[in-house]
């Protein structure tokens, strides 16, 4: 099985399961990593940050000395340049989570409600749906765990799991066996709970003779956690473009089914002219927003965006 169709196939599951998914999201804090799915559990003030808006809230903005309280001059209230707090104040007015008004010619800024603590657990999941072709997976986990991001992080395959490749990886990873046709899981191995409120170390690039790393500090921790967090909140797992061609019939899950190719396919990579199956017609219509709603705690339409949108034009 190709490593789309089995991520695509295990985001579905876990959402038909209640929990916050998405997919292709930044996990490192320095460096360059990608993780394949990453689910958040809600934490105890998740309904507030679900009343907000069912986007991402700027990283500037959620950092920033705006509070709920008496509105501040934006350009006060930020420690960043200043085009980065522009965009952070224009995002965050847009997306209900501050207020804008104008004094004397300047722009002062409060926030709509206090940003909550809503997030509970993170796990990040790399999908290796064939172990006999493990490419960097060894050093892609090792860097997972020694950083701490994550507070679980688990190996998801299709492949029987011997003990040569439990003996592999960190023992902290756990390892999931898991079949796309049935949607089943397997348990193989139990991860590891880490310790993401404390320092983390960081593979930035390794050689046969040298590994250059970097000491991440619990503080450096915190704020990437947040901003994979409201990331994976508001891009969930149906990130892709659907193939403009008659013969992509999306499964109930949202999934890109090609009849031509009896699989899910990537409307990037593989569909278009070129396809001896191809037949043009406008992409199929589905709403990615509605079945995410249905499923999760996640709010397509929350009171806080109502809000915005009844008074959308107020500072224009």
């Amino acid at each position: 099985m190709r490593e789309f169709d089995f991520e695509l196939a295990l985001c579905a599951h876990l959402e038909r399961e209640g929990r916050l998914v998405s997919r292709q999201l930044g996990g490192a804090v320095h460096g360059r990593r990608v993780l394949d799915t990453v689910v958040v559990e809600p934490g105890p003030e998740f309904e507030e940050r679900a009343a907000i808006t069912p986007d991402r809230l700027p990283t500037a903005a959620i950092e920033s000395d705006v509070g709920p309280g008496r509105a501040r001059y934006w350009k006060d209230a930020f420690d960043c340049h200043p085009d980065r707090a522009e965009r952070a104040v224009e995002l965050a007015v847009e997306r209900g989570f501050f207020e804008r008004e104008r004094r004397g010619g300047r722009t002062y800024v409060r926030q709509t409600a206090r940003y909550p603590d809503w997030v509970g657990e993170i796990v990040a999941i790399e999908n290796k749906p064939d172990l006999g072709r493990p490419g960097d997976l060894e050093s892609q986990l090792r860097t997972d765990v020694s950083l701490g991001l994550a507070d679980r992080v688990v190996l998801a395959t299709a492949s029987y799991v011997t003990g040569a490749h439990l003996n592999r990886i960190p023992e902290e990873v756990g390892v999931w066996r898991f079949d796309p046709d049935s949607g089943t899981v397997d348990i193989r191995r139990e991860a590891t709970p880490l310790p993401t409120d404390g320092a983390g170390v960081e593979l930035l690039d390794e050689r046969p003779i040298r590994a250059d790393v970097r000491i991440v500090s619990a503080a450096e921790k915190a704020r990437a956690r947040r901003k994979l967090a409201e990331r994976a909140y508001g891009k969930g797992w149906r990130s892709f473009d659907y193939p403009s061609c008659e013969r992509c019939s999306p499964d109930a899950d949202g999934i890109p089914y090609c009849q031509w190719k009896d699989r899910a396919v990537r409307a990037s990579d593989e569909c278009g002219p070129d396809c001896e199956g191809y037949a043009a017609a406008d992409p199929p219509a589905v709403d990615g927003e509605s079945l995410r709603a249905e499923r999760t705690p996640w709010r397509a339409d929350p009171d806080g965006r109502r809000r915005r949108q009844s008074g959308l034009d107020q500072f224009r």
